[in-house]
């Protein structure tokens, strides 16, 4: 099982864990579902894993959204 440098997830996700996980958990369903991986790791890895190395390498990233008024 590989490990993911948590420090390095959060400088990712602007340091929100919250964005971190919906994140990581969209990105796990779309590789569950098919989605080529953006990243190269060993096949044996579960989609949440891939989702999490994907974040860390820069490969997949949360959209920002402009706000209200």
């Amino acid at each position: 099982m590989g490990y993911v440098d948590r420090e390095r997830l959060l400088d990712k996700s602007e340091g929100s864990i919250y964005k971190l996980v919906n994140l990581a958990a969209k990105r796990a369903l779309e590789i569950a579902e098919g989605q080529p991986k953006l990243v190269d790791v060993n096949a044996a890895l579960k989609p949440s894993t891939i989702a999490l190395y994907e974040i860390t390498e820069g490969r997949v990233r949360a959209k920002k959204l402009k706000g209200k008024g």
